[in-house]
């Protein structure tokens, strides 16, 4: 035995500060065909967001922030885009509760379908809301005949164009939680009686609560942010429809200023963002 250990005692120890060796040293070199692509995709990020701030009319700031036009835009795209995210929050995680826990024909399908707005360009979105809920629209046409409802170019139609575009991010986050979740705690409140809702309810909806916060967060900062959808959709009427970035892009037409301003308060709420999901999504492995 001692004779068989010695060896494999010096193996242990050549070993150890060998792989020590190794990973400080891929720590510390990166090969320069590597490192002068990657600073310069580095300043092709974040070239455009300093020039916005450096270029930013410091001295008009808040006289351009408190112009009324720029509360309008500016509550209404909160009002809009915490709308659309109560929306994908009570529709996404039942479908993504089903897309995690159950099995059923062409489930690959309905997920591709979902995530499909992911890829799709926000325009095209707006146009197949409009054939869909518009007033001569295939599921429009009876909403205006039977109750009277007019989505398109209204509050409500802002609304729904966000919650189209924002839903997926929802989902996806949500299903990648459930997936990772154990289910055998579910199962565990089914056998003790509980019905399967329940059991939704009282256990998997709390373990799950990390998942659900960060896909309504990535939900609510991509509806904040829908321009074509929008647009397409819901027009650009001032205090009725004219979000935030509608209000940003008639501003670089007639009043620059006033469109740097605006840019600024959207890039300070997606940092503020991004703060709020450091722990989930910038942290080191």
């Amino acid at each position: 035995m001692t004779a068989t250990g010695k060896p494999a005692a010096a193996a242990s120890l050549r070993g150890g500060p060998r792989r020590g060796r190794v990973r400080s040293g891929t720590r510390r070199g990166v090969p320069l065909p590597l490192l002068l692509p990657a600073l310069l995709g580095l300043a092709f990020l974040l070239l455009p967001l300093l020039a916005l701030v450096v270029r930013a009319p410091w001295s008009t700031l808040p006289d351009q922030l408190t112009s009324t036009e720029v509360w309008q835009a500016l509550r209404l795209s909160l009002l809009c885009a915490t709308c659309a995210t109560l929306v994908s929050l009570v529709l996404g995680v039942p479908l993504a509760w089903v897309l995690a826990r159950t099995d059923f024909p062409g489930r690959g399908l309905v997920r591709a379908l979902v995530t499909l707005p992911l890829v799709l360009p926000p325009v095209v979105g707006g146009v197949a809301l409009l054939l869909a809920l518009g007033r001569n629209g295939v599921v429009g046409q009876w909403l205006d005949d039977w109750f009277g409802v007019t989505l398109p170019f209204t509050t409500a139609g802002v609304v729904v164009a966000e919650a189209f575009v924002a839903m997926p991010f929802l989902v996806i986050s949500v299903e990648g939680t459930l997936r990772a979740a154990d289910p055998r705690y579910e199962e565990a409140a089914t056998t003790l009686g509980a019905s399967r809702f329940t059991a939704f309810r009282r256990v998997t909806l709390p373990l799950i609560a990390p998942g659900v916060a960060a896909g309504a967060v990535l939900a609510w900062a991509r509806a904040l942010g829908e321009f074509g959808a929008t647009i397409t959709f819901a027009g650009n009427f001032p205090g009725r429809t004219q979000t935030m970035p509608l209000s940003v892009y008639l501003a670089m037409q007639s009043n620059p200023e006033a469109a740097i301003a605006l840019s600024l308060v959207l890039l300070a709420v997606s940092i503020a963002v991004l703060a709020g999901l450091r722990d989930r999504w910038m942290t080191a492995s």
